[in-house]
């Protein structure tokens, strides 16, 4: 089973170092597991360090506050202890295996056996093992997968799919983080996917919500958006989402060097209700609608970069793709995202109250920004009616 070592530097750190210590000098196994594994054989940036484990919960609480580290049982029932090592957490969860699944969640029964854990998994790149040392294991056969950069599900892909339906949309998340988009993707796993539709409204929408944020973060997540439209899980999980934008969008963020922004992406998709749908926190779902109804309205650069402020770019770059249209605008975003407004109500008071300040306050203000922000006070205020 070994393949290949790890030499990256987390894996040598004192803190990781400690808690697998504490795990095997009490004669358990500690192995590093999932993503943490297969980023650093990608040599990509990692999340968290996840430990796995032969120890039940209790010894694993036992062993480590034996060597003098915190433990806390924040998921203990699904065997995951949380070790904090140096003020740095680590999930150390024991070798799991299925009991029953339902499409959303598995009954689950502890195990000692490395296959049993690896086998539950969701696909073969993330069913990578490391001992302590770095030394890799591979029980699945998954490292040719990780080096072609091929997203395969372990086994049977329905039954994958059909453990837990949130797989689908993670199989699409992981190709655009790790797939090679030139080779495609697995024939088998959209075919299962496209057999298992049905059963994608089963899934929470705040999973659904978390999912997508994390696959839109990706550097370039269109083909990735394209296929899911095309086997119909983008219809199924987003009724009404269009992704036409989202391929011309990335491209133009590619122009503007801007980093990844999934409520842009978000925005490009639909906007607001698409957000919605996915639970999302209330602030983002207005961020994204903000930028989607900017994007859709008739504002010159200055006008948008005037309203928008720090969303400016965001809506014209999205402008610029709904209408097929290159970058440009930037000085006219930065003009208007630097403009304010030299007049203020009480200037207007107390000659206007109520509505008609308001009003009056609107229509001067758009005659400022119709004049490129040329207007002065003295000149506004002569025209206040």
């Amino acid at each position: 089973m070994t393949r290949e070592r790890i030499n990256a530097e987390w894996v040598f750190a004192p803190n990781t170092q400690a808690v697998c210590r504490a795990l095997t000098d009490g004669g358990a196994q500690a192995l590093f597991v999932g993503g943490c594994v297969r980023n650093a054989l990608l040599e990509v940036p990692l999340r968290d360090i996840d430990i796995s484990t032969d120890a039940v919960p209790e010894r694993v609480i036992e062993l480590v506050e034996a060597a003098g580290l915190k433990a806390v049982p924040t998921g203990i029932a699904h065997g995951t202890v949380t070790v904090v090592a140096g003020h740095e957490g680590f999930e150390v969860t024991t070798f799991r295996r299925d009991v029953a699944t339902d499409g959303r969640r598995a009954v689950v029964a502890f195990s000692t056996e490395v296959a049993d854990d690896a086998a539950r998994r969701d696909f073969t790149m993330n069913a990578l093992y490391a001992r302590p040392d770095g030394t890799v294991l591979d029980p699945l056969g998954g490292m040719p997968d990780l080096e072609a950069r091929r997203v395969r599900f372990i086994g049977n892909a329905h039954d994958r799919l059909h453990e837990d339906y949130l797989r689908a949309l993670r199989y699409f998340r992981f190709h655009a983080w790790y797939g090679d988009h030139d080779a495609g993707m697995d024939p088998e796993a959209l075919a299962a996917i496209g057999d298992a539709l049905d059963g994608l409204d089963k899934i929470s929408r705040e999973r659904v919500g978390h999912e997508m944020h994390r696959f839109l973060e990706a550097v370039n997540p269109a083909p990735s958006v394209a296929a899911m439209r095309q086997c119909g899980a983008l219809g199924a999980l987003l009724p009404g989402a269009d992704d036409r934008a989202m391929a011309p969008l990335i491209h133009l963020e590619g122009e503007a060097g801007v980093k990844p922004d999934a409520a842009r992406r978000l925005a490009a998709l639909g906007g607001g209700w698409v957000a919605e749908s996915l639970r999302l926190p209330k602030a983002e779902i207005k961020r994204i609608d903000r930028i989607r109804t900017a994007a859709e309205e008739i504002q010159s650069p200055e006008e948008m970069g005037y309203r928008l402020k720090a969303d400016a770019r965001d809506g014209w770059l999205l402008r610029c793709a709904l209408t097929e249209t290159p970058w440009h605008g930037e000085d006219g975003l930065a003009a208007g995202r630097a403009a304010r407004f030299p007049l203020k109500a009480r200037d207007l008071m107390p000659d206007l109250q109520g509505p008609e300040l308001g009003d009056t306050l609107e229509r001067l203000e758009n005659l400022w920004i119709a004049s490129g922000f040329t207007l002065t006070r003295d000149e506004l205020f002569a025209q206040r009616g």
